[in-house]
Protein backbone atom coordinates (compact mmCIF):
# COMPACT_ATOMS: atom_id res chain seq x y z
CA UNK A 1 0.00 0.00 0.00
CA UNK A 2 1.19 3.63 -0.88
CA UNK A 3 1.72 5.92 2.00
CA UNK A 4 -1.22 7.84 3.25
CA UNK A 5 0.64 11.02 1.73
CA UNK A 6 0.94 9.68 -1.98
CA UNK A 7 -2.64 8.52 -1.59
CA UNK A 8 -3.91 11.80 -1.05
CA UNK A 9 -1.98 13.30 -3.61
CA UNK A 10 -3.67 10.98 -6.09
CA UNK A 11 -6.92 11.52 -4.98
CA UNK A 12 -6.45 15.70 -5.45
CA UNK A 13 -5.27 14.65 -8.90
CA UNK A 14 -8.15 12.19 -9.44
CA UNK A 15 -10.82 12.57 -7.04
CA UNK A 16 -12.20 9.30 -8.84
CA UNK A 17 -10.16 7.38 -6.71
CA UNK A 18 -11.80 8.46 -3.46
CA UNK A 19 -15.01 7.12 -4.30
CA UNK A 20 -13.12 3.74 -5.70
CA UNK A 21 -11.66 3.68 -2.20
CA UNK A 22 -15.58 4.26 -0.95
CA UNK A 23 -15.98 0.50 -2.49
CA UNK A 24 -19.11 1.98 -4.10
CA UNK A 25 -20.57 1.28 -7.40
CA UNK A 26 -19.72 3.97 -9.91
CA UNK A 27 -19.33 4.91 -13.78
CA UNK A 28 -16.80 6.56 -15.52
CA UNK A 29 -17.07 7.51 -19.23
CA UNK A 30 -14.11 8.04 -20.96
CA UNK A 31 -13.31 11.49 -22.20
CA UNK A 32 -10.51 10.69 -24.35
CA UNK A 33 -12.84 8.48 -26.68
CA UNK A 34 -11.64 8.69 -30.33
CA UNK A 35 -13.53 8.00 -33.79
CA UNK A 36 -12.24 4.19 -34.60
CA UNK A 37 -10.28 5.07 -37.62
CA UNK A 38 -8.27 7.18 -35.46
CA UNK A 39 -7.70 5.06 -32.12
CA UNK A 40 -7.38 1.52 -33.93
CA UNK A 41 -3.62 2.70 -34.73
CA UNK A 42 -3.44 2.55 -31.20
CA UNK A 43 -3.17 -1.07 -30.86
CA UNK A 44 -0.46 -1.60 -33.20
CA UNK A 45 -2.07 -4.67 -34.74
CA UNK A 46 -4.34 -5.05 -37.68
CA UNK A 47 -7.70 -6.56 -39.52
CA UNK A 48 -5.15 -8.61 -41.26
CA UNK A 49 -3.70 -10.20 -38.26
CA UNK A 50 -7.33 -10.88 -36.85
CA UNK A 51 -7.89 -12.02 -40.37
CA UNK A 52 -4.87 -14.22 -40.29
CA UNK A 53 -6.66 -15.55 -36.77
CA UNK A 54 -9.55 -16.58 -38.15
CA UNK A 55 -7.78 -18.43 -40.76
CA UNK A 56 -5.30 -20.56 -38.22
CA UNK A 57 -8.01 -21.61 -36.80
CA UNK A 58 -10.16 -22.96 -39.46
CA UNK A 59 -7.10 -25.06 -39.85
CA UNK A 60 -7.29 -26.58 -37.21
CA UNK A 61 -11.25 -27.23 -36.88
CA UNK A 62 -10.28 -30.70 -38.63
CA UNK A 63 -8.19 -31.24 -35.33
CA UNK A 64 -10.63 -30.04 -32.94
CA UNK A 65 -13.33 -32.24 -34.33
CA UNK A 66 -11.53 -35.08 -33.85
CA UNK A 67 -9.89 -34.26 -30.10
CA UNK A 68 -13.23 -33.02 -28.85
CA UNK A 69 -16.05 -34.51 -30.26
CA UNK A 70 -18.31 -31.48 -28.66
CA UNK A 71 -16.97 -29.88 -31.20
CA UNK A 72 -18.17 -31.86 -34.29
CA UNK A 73 -21.66 -30.53 -34.77
CA UNK A 74 -19.76 -26.98 -35.21
CA UNK A 75 -17.37 -28.89 -37.54
CA UNK A 76 -14.59 -28.20 -35.03
CA UNK A 77 -15.41 -24.52 -34.82
CA UNK A 78 -15.29 -22.96 -31.26
CA UNK A 79 -18.32 -20.23 -31.19
CA UNK A 80 -21.11 -19.38 -28.66
CA UNK A 81 -24.78 -18.54 -29.42
CA UNK A 82 -26.02 -15.39 -28.82
CA UNK A 83 -30.01 -14.82 -27.97
CA UNK A 84 -32.18 -12.55 -26.76
CA UNK A 85 -33.13 -11.93 -23.55
CA UNK A 86 -36.63 -10.39 -23.69
CA UNK A 87 -37.31 -11.36 -20.20
CA UNK A 88 -34.16 -10.06 -18.82
CA UNK A 89 -34.62 -6.65 -20.35
CA UNK A 90 -38.95 -6.37 -18.29
CA UNK A 91 -36.95 -7.45 -15.02
CA UNK A 92 -34.16 -4.63 -15.57
CA UNK A 93 -36.80 -2.04 -16.63
CA UNK A 94 -35.62 -1.23 -20.10
CA UNK A 95 -38.00 0.07 -21.87
CA UNK A 96 -35.93 0.56 -24.83
CA UNK A 97 -33.80 -0.78 -27.48
CA UNK A 98 -33.26 -4.72 -27.13
CA UNK A 99 -31.11 -6.59 -24.80
CA UNK A 100 -29.36 -9.91 -25.94
CA UNK A 101 -26.51 -11.88 -24.15
CA UNK A 102 -23.65 -13.69 -25.99
CA UNK A 103 -23.24 -17.10 -24.77
CA UNK A 104 -19.28 -17.41 -24.08
CA UNK A 105 -20.43 -19.13 -21.17
CA UNK A 106 -21.37 -22.26 -22.76
CA UNK A 107 -18.03 -22.06 -25.23
CA UNK A 108 -17.46 -25.91 -26.09
CA UNK A 109 -14.34 -27.24 -24.64
CA UNK A 110 -13.25 -25.04 -21.54
CA UNK A 111 -16.77 -23.14 -20.98
CA UNK A 112 -15.87 -19.44 -20.88
CA UNK A 113 -14.25 -16.66 -22.61
CA UNK A 114 -11.02 -17.95 -22.48
CA UNK A 115 -11.84 -20.72 -24.70
CA UNK A 116 -11.18 -17.96 -27.72
CA UNK A 117 -7.89 -16.54 -27.10
CA UNK A 118 -6.09 -19.46 -24.64
CA UNK A 119 -7.34 -22.34 -26.97
CA UNK A 120 -5.84 -20.18 -29.53
CA UNK A 121 -2.45 -19.24 -28.54
CA UNK A 122 -2.14 -23.01 -27.39
CA UNK A 123 -2.56 -24.06 -31.30
CA UNK A 124 -0.33 -21.38 -32.54
CA UNK A 125 2.13 -22.71 -30.68
CA UNK A 126 1.54 -26.13 -31.46
CA UNK A 127 1.44 -25.07 -35.46
CA UNK A 128 4.70 -23.61 -35.37
CA UNK A 129 6.27 -26.33 -33.67
CA UNK A 130 4.69 -28.28 -36.18
CA UNK A 131 5.82 -26.78 -38.93
CA UNK A 132 8.96 -26.12 -37.97
CA UNK A 133 9.32 -29.83 -37.42
CA UNK A 134 8.36 -31.08 -40.35
CA UNK A 135 4.90 -32.90 -38.94
CA UNK A 136 2.96 -30.15 -41.09
CA UNK A 137 3.43 -28.63 -44.44
CA UNK A 138 0.87 -26.53 -46.03
CA UNK A 139 -2.52 -27.46 -47.45
CA UNK A 140 -1.83 -30.57 -44.67
CA UNK A 141 -5.43 -31.84 -43.03
CA UNK A 142 -4.34 -30.50 -39.33
CA UNK A 143 -6.33 -33.82 -38.24
CA UNK A 144 -3.10 -35.21 -38.05
CA UNK A 145 -1.85 -33.89 -35.15
CA UNK A 146 -4.51 -35.61 -33.45
CA UNK A 147 -2.01 -38.86 -33.94
CA UNK A 148 -0.16 -40.85 -30.80
CA UNK A 149 3.25 -39.50 -32.78
CA UNK A 150 2.54 -36.43 -32.72
CA UNK A 151 1.45 -35.86 -29.10
CA UNK A 152 4.79 -37.76 -28.04
CA UNK A 153 6.51 -34.79 -29.92
CA UNK A 154 4.50 -32.37 -28.00
CA UNK A 155 5.30 -34.10 -24.99
CA UNK A 156 8.72 -33.00 -25.38
CA UNK A 157 7.58 -29.01 -24.96
CA UNK A 158 5.73 -27.56 -21.71
CA UNK A 159 3.59 -24.95 -21.94
CA UNK A 160 2.92 -22.75 -18.42
CA UNK A 161 0.25 -20.42 -17.39
CA UNK A 162 -0.61 -17.92 -14.34
CA UNK A 163 -4.16 -17.84 -13.46
CA UNK A 164 -7.51 -16.96 -11.63
CA UNK A 165 -9.26 -20.20 -13.25
CA UNK A 166 -10.74 -20.22 -16.76
CA UNK A 167 -8.01 -18.42 -18.82
CA UNK A 168 -5.86 -21.72 -16.40
CA UNK A 169 -8.62 -24.29 -17.53
CA UNK A 170 -8.55 -23.33 -21.33
CA UNK A 171 -4.76 -23.30 -21.52
CA UNK A 172 -4.22 -26.48 -19.26
CA UNK A 173 -7.24 -28.93 -21.49
CA UNK A 174 -6.21 -27.62 -24.66
CA UNK A 175 -2.07 -28.49 -24.08
CA UNK A 176 -2.56 -31.45 -22.40
CA UNK A 177 -5.03 -32.66 -25.22
CA UNK A 178 -2.11 -32.06 -27.87
CA UNK A 179 0.29 -33.85 -25.62
CA UNK A 180 2.03 -30.83 -23.81
CA UNK A 181 3.29 -31.06 -20.55
CA UNK A 182 0.98 -28.30 -18.93
CA UNK A 183 1.52 -25.91 -15.96
CA UNK A 184 -1.24 -23.94 -14.48
CA UNK A 185 0.07 -21.41 -11.66
CA UNK A 186 -3.25 -20.69 -9.85
CA UNK A 187 -3.76 -17.67 -7.32
CA UNK A 188 -5.94 -18.20 -4.17
CA UNK A 189 -9.09 -16.53 -5.75
CA UNK A 190 -9.26 -19.88 -8.37
CA UNK A 191 -12.40 -22.39 -7.39
CA UNK A 192 -11.52 -26.04 -6.23
CA UNK A 193 -13.13 -27.71 -9.06
CA UNK A 194 -11.08 -25.60 -11.82
CA UNK A 195 -8.42 -26.70 -9.96
CA UNK A 196 -9.78 -30.63 -9.92
CA UNK A 197 -11.02 -30.63 -13.26
CA UNK A 198 -7.09 -29.68 -14.85
CA UNK A 199 -5.92 -32.27 -12.76
CA UNK A 200 -7.90 -35.12 -14.14
CA UNK A 201 -6.84 -33.43 -18.05
CA UNK A 202 -3.52 -34.61 -16.40
CA UNK A 203 -2.09 -31.11 -16.17
CA UNK A 204 0.04 -29.82 -13.00
CA UNK A 205 -1.69 -27.53 -11.03
CA UNK A 206 0.44 -25.10 -8.64
CA UNK A 207 -1.61 -23.57 -6.22
CA UNK A 208 -0.53 -20.01 -4.42
CA UNK A 209 -2.19 -18.51 -0.96
CA UNK A 210 -1.84 -14.95 -2.75
CA UNK A 211 -3.58 -13.08 -5.42
CA UNK A 212 -2.87 -13.17 -9.49
CA UNK A 213 0.18 -11.09 -9.96
CA UNK A 214 1.85 -13.80 -7.98
CA UNK A 215 0.74 -16.88 -9.81
CA UNK A 216 1.67 -14.84 -13.11
CA UNK A 217 4.80 -14.39 -12.13
CA UNK A 218 5.73 -17.93 -11.03
CA UNK A 219 4.59 -19.23 -14.77
CA UNK A 220 7.25 -16.38 -16.11
CA UNK A 221 9.78 -18.18 -14.12
CA UNK A 222 9.11 -21.30 -15.20
CA UNK A 223 9.57 -20.54 -18.65
CA UNK A 224 12.71 -18.34 -18.38
CA UNK A 225 14.38 -21.38 -16.21
CA UNK A 226 12.89 -23.76 -19.32
CA UNK A 227 13.78 -23.63 -22.68
CA UNK A 228 11.36 -25.86 -24.31
CA UNK A 229 8.40 -24.27 -21.50
CA UNK A 230 6.13 -21.34 -23.73
CA UNK A 231 4.88 -19.21 -21.37
CA UNK A 232 1.29 -18.09 -21.77
CA UNK A 233 1.38 -13.97 -20.92
CA UNK A 234 -1.85 -12.71 -20.20
CA UNK A 235 -1.12 -9.50 -19.27
CA UNK A 236 0.79 -8.73 -22.69
CA UNK A 237 0.04 -11.55 -24.85
CA UNK A 238 -0.85 -10.54 -28.53
CA UNK A 239 -1.86 -13.71 -29.51
CA UNK A 240 -4.25 -14.10 -26.46
CA UNK A 241 -5.56 -10.73 -27.91
CA UNK A 242 -6.04 -11.55 -31.51
CA UNK A 243 -7.72 -14.87 -30.60
CA UNK A 244 -10.02 -13.14 -28.59
CA UNK A 245 -10.63 -10.30 -31.19
CA UNK A 246 -12.04 -12.86 -33.85
CA UNK A 247 -15.35 -12.56 -31.75
CA UNK A 248 -15.51 -9.43 -33.90
CA UNK A 249 -16.28 -10.86 -37.41
CA UNK A 250 -18.49 -14.08 -35.76
CA UNK A 251 -20.94 -11.77 -33.93
CA UNK A 252 -21.27 -9.46 -37.02
CA UNK A 253 -22.41 -12.38 -39.36
CA UNK A 254 -24.97 -13.77 -35.87
CA UNK A 255 -26.27 -10.10 -36.01
CA UNK A 256 -26.87 -10.25 -40.06
CA UNK A 257 -28.66 -13.63 -39.93
CA UNK A 258 -31.05 -12.81 -36.83
CA UNK A 259 -31.60 -9.78 -38.53
CA UNK A 260 -30.25 -7.12 -36.05
CA UNK A 261 -29.16 -3.61 -37.63
CA UNK A 262 -25.56 -2.03 -36.23
CA UNK A 263 -25.03 1.32 -37.56
CA UNK A 264 -24.94 4.97 -36.56
CA UNK A 265 -28.74 5.11 -35.97
CA UNK A 266 -28.90 1.50 -34.44
CA UNK A 267 -26.14 1.52 -32.11
CA UNK A 268 -24.53 -1.86 -30.10
CA UNK A 269 -23.85 -1.16 -26.84
CA UNK A 270 -21.33 -4.40 -25.66
CA UNK A 271 -21.00 -4.93 -21.52
CA UNK A 272 -17.76 -7.09 -20.90
CA UNK A 273 -16.57 -8.43 -17.52
CA UNK A 274 -13.33 -7.38 -16.80
CA UNK A 275 -10.42 -8.63 -15.05
CA UNK A 276 -6.40 -8.33 -15.96
CA UNK A 277 -7.86 -6.83 -19.55
CA UNK A 278 -6.80 -9.36 -22.20
CA UNK A 279 -10.02 -10.91 -23.36
CA UNK A 280 -12.62 -7.60 -23.03
CA UNK A 281 -9.80 -5.90 -24.85
CA UNK A 282 -9.32 -8.13 -27.39
CA UNK A 283 -13.21 -8.56 -27.64
CA UNK A 284 -13.66 -5.54 -28.27
CA UNK A 285 -10.66 -4.70 -30.53
CA UNK A 286 -12.19 -7.51 -32.64
CA UNK A 287 -15.86 -5.29 -32.58
CA UNK A 288 -14.37 -1.90 -33.57
CA UNK A 289 -12.68 -3.72 -36.24
CA UNK A 290 -16.16 -5.15 -37.25
CA UNK A 291 -18.49 -1.83 -36.35
CA UNK A 292 -15.99 1.01 -36.46
CA UNK A 293 -18.26 4.20 -34.40
CA UNK A 294 -21.56 2.12 -34.13
CA UNK A 295 -20.14 0.04 -31.17
CA UNK A 296 -19.46 1.38 -28.02
CA UNK A 297 -17.83 -0.92 -25.36
CA UNK A 298 -17.79 -0.39 -21.64
CA UNK A 299 -16.19 -2.62 -19.50
CA UNK A 300 -17.18 -3.38 -16.13
CA UNK A 301 -15.12 -4.56 -12.83
CA UNK A 302 -15.85 -5.73 -9.20
CA UNK A 303 -15.78 -2.33 -6.82
CA UNK A 304 -13.01 -4.46 -5.03
CA UNK A 305 -11.09 -4.95 -7.93
CA UNK A 306 -11.46 -2.06 -10.32
CA UNK A 307 -7.72 -2.88 -11.69
CA UNK A 308 -8.31 -1.57 -15.46
CA UNK A 309 -10.67 1.55 -15.02
CA UNK A 310 -8.16 2.97 -12.23
CA UNK A 311 -4.76 1.93 -14.54
CA UNK A 312 -6.51 4.37 -17.25
CA UNK A 313 -8.43 6.54 -16.11
CA UNK A 314 -5.15 7.89 -13.91
CA UNK A 315 -2.65 6.91 -17.18
CA UNK A 316 -0.40 4.47 -14.84
CA UNK A 317 -1.87 1.43 -16.08
CA UNK A 318 0.14 -1.03 -14.82
CA UNK A 319 1.92 1.36 -12.81
CA UNK A 320 -0.48 1.20 -9.78
CA UNK A 321 -2.26 -1.75 -8.45
CA UNK A 322 -6.01 -1.77 -6.76
CA UNK A 323 -3.51 -2.79 -3.14
CA UNK A 324 -1.67 0.45 -3.14
CA UNK A 325 -5.01 2.48 -2.69
CA UNK A 326 -5.78 0.06 -0.62
CA UNK A 327 -8.32 -1.97 -2.17
CA UNK A 328 -8.40 -5.38 -0.97
CA UNK A 329 -8.96 -7.42 -4.50
CA UNK A 330 -11.34 -9.65 -3.05
CA UNK A 331 -14.20 -10.38 -5.11
CA UNK A 332 -16.73 -13.35 -5.44
CA UNK A 333 -16.03 -12.43 -9.02
CA UNK A 334 -13.10 -14.86 -9.51
CA UNK A 335 -11.99 -14.28 -13.08
CA UNK A 336 -12.13 -10.75 -12.27
CA UNK A 337 -10.24 -10.67 -9.13
CA UNK A 338 -7.22 -8.95 -10.84
CA UNK A 339 -5.22 -5.99 -8.77
CA UNK A 340 -3.13 -4.91 -11.71
CA UNK A 341 -4.23 -4.17 -15.24
CA UNK A 342 -2.79 -5.32 -18.55
CA UNK A 343 -0.46 -2.14 -19.77
CA UNK A 344 -0.49 -3.13 -23.03
CA UNK A 345 -4.69 -3.64 -23.29
CA UNK A 346 -4.85 -0.35 -21.33
CA UNK A 347 -2.70 1.87 -23.37
CA UNK A 348 -3.94 0.24 -26.92
CA UNK A 349 -7.90 0.68 -26.18
CA UNK A 350 -7.34 3.37 -23.81
CA UNK A 351 -9.21 5.59 -27.04
CA UNK A 352 -11.61 2.95 -27.90
CA UNK A 353 -13.73 1.94 -24.80
CA UNK A 354 -16.44 4.54 -24.12
CA UNK A 355 -16.42 3.59 -20.32
CA UNK A 356 -16.14 1.84 -16.89
CA UNK A 357 -18.69 0.71 -14.65
CA UNK A 358 -18.24 -1.28 -11.23
CA UNK A 359 -20.53 -3.75 -9.08
CA UNK A 360 -20.42 -5.18 -6.01
CA UNK A 361 -20.61 -8.92 -5.32
CA UNK A 362 -23.75 -9.02 -3.42
CA UNK A 363 -25.42 -7.47 -6.77
CA UNK A 364 -23.66 -9.66 -9.11
CA UNK A 365 -25.32 -12.35 -7.12
CA UNK A 366 -28.56 -10.69 -7.49
CA UNK A 367 -28.22 -10.33 -11.64
CA UNK A 368 -26.96 -13.94 -11.56
CA UNK A 369 -30.13 -15.10 -9.93
CA UNK A 370 -32.74 -12.69 -11.80
CA UNK A 371 -31.06 -14.21 -15.15
CA UNK A 372 -31.58 -17.27 -13.89
CA UNK A 373 -35.69 -16.43 -12.79
CA UNK A 374 -36.35 -14.89 -15.51
CA UNK A 375 -34.51 -16.90 -18.46
CA UNK A 376 -33.28 -19.93 -17.07
CA UNK A 377 -29.58 -19.40 -17.67
CA UNK A 378 -26.96 -20.03 -15.03
CA UNK A 379 -24.12 -17.64 -15.41
CA UNK A 380 -21.12 -17.60 -12.68
CA UNK A 381 -20.92 -14.58 -10.75
CA UNK A 382 -18.24 -12.98 -12.67
CA UNK A 383 -20.00 -13.34 -16.03
CA UNK A 384 -23.04 -11.41 -15.37
CA UNK A 385 -21.07 -8.06 -14.63
CA UNK A 386 -21.60 -6.68 -17.91
CA UNK A 387 -25.42 -7.13 -16.74
CA UNK A 388 -24.33 -3.76 -14.44
CA UNK A 389 -23.29 -1.32 -17.04
CA UNK A 390 -26.43 -1.10 -18.49
CA UNK A 391 -28.08 1.33 -16.17
CA UNK A 392 -25.11 3.96 -16.61
CA UNK A 393 -25.44 4.20 -20.16
CA UNK A 394 -29.40 4.64 -20.19
CA UNK A 395 -28.78 7.42 -17.87
CA UNK A 396 -25.71 9.17 -19.66
CA UNK A 397 -26.56 12.19 -21.89
CA UNK A 398 -24.25 11.11 -24.73
CA UNK A 399 -26.66 8.72 -25.77
CA UNK A 400 -29.99 9.35 -25.31
CA UNK A 401 -30.68 10.05 -29.06
CA UNK A 402 -30.96 6.87 -30.29
CA UNK A 403 -31.48 4.35 -27.27
CA UNK A 404 -34.94 3.92 -28.90
CA UNK A 405 -33.18 2.05 -31.30
CA UNK A 406 -29.83 0.70 -29.65
CA UNK A 407 -29.25 -2.75 -28.98
CA UNK A 408 -28.17 -4.16 -25.59
CA UNK A 409 -25.46 -6.80 -25.79
CA UNK A 410 -23.96 -8.21 -22.39
CA UNK A 411 -21.13 -11.03 -23.08
CA UNK A 412 -22.00 -13.47 -20.51
CA UNK A 413 -18.12 -15.27 -20.09
CA UNK A 414 -18.25 -18.00 -17.91
CA UNK A 415 -20.43 -20.88 -16.12
CA UNK A 416 -21.42 -23.99 -18.53
CA UNK A 417 -18.65 -25.57 -16.46
CA UNK A 418 -19.74 -24.87 -12.79
CA UNK A 419 -20.72 -27.82 -10.51
CA UNK A 420 -24.05 -28.26 -10.24
CA UNK A 421 -24.12 -28.31 -6.45
CA UNK A 422 -21.80 -24.82 -6.41
CA UNK A 423 -24.12 -23.02 -8.87
CA UNK A 424 -27.13 -24.21 -6.83
CA UNK A 425 -25.41 -22.10 -3.73
CA UNK A 426 -24.80 -19.37 -6.43
CA UNK A 427 -28.47 -18.69 -7.35
CA UNK A 428 -29.43 -19.66 -3.60
CA UNK A 429 -27.79 -16.98 -2.08
CA UNK A 430 -28.95 -14.32 -4.81
CA UNK A 431 -32.70 -15.16 -4.39
CA UNK A 432 -32.09 -14.31 -0.73
CA UNK A 433 -30.64 -10.95 -1.60
CA UNK A 434 -33.09 -10.23 -3.75
CA UNK A 435 -35.61 -11.43 -1.38
CA UNK A 436 -34.16 -9.31 1.19
CA UNK A 437 -34.45 -6.27 -1.26
CA UNK A 438 -38.12 -6.79 -1.41
CA UNK A 439 -38.92 -7.07 2.30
Amino acid sequence: MLPTSAIAALCEKFPLITELMALQPLSWFNPRIAPAAEALHDVGLTADDVAQASARLARFAPYLAKAFPETQASGGVIESPVVPLPAMQAALGMTNGQLWLKQDSHLPISGSIKARGGIYEVLKHAETLALDAGLLKEGDDYGVLASDAVRAFFGQYAIAVGSTGNLGLSIGIMSARLGFRATVHMSADARQWKKDKLRSHGVTVVEYATDYSVAVEAGRRQAENDPTCHFVDDENSHDLFLGYAVAGQRLKAQFAASGVAVDAAHPLFVYLPCGVGGGPGGVAFGLKLAFGDAVHCVFVEPTHSPCMLLGVHTGLHEGISVQEIGIDNVTAADGLAVGRPSGFVGRAMQRLIDGYATVTDEELYRLLATLEQTQGLRLEPSAVAGFAGIRPVLAAPQYQQHLETATHLVWGTGGSMVPEQEMAAYVARGRALLAAGAA
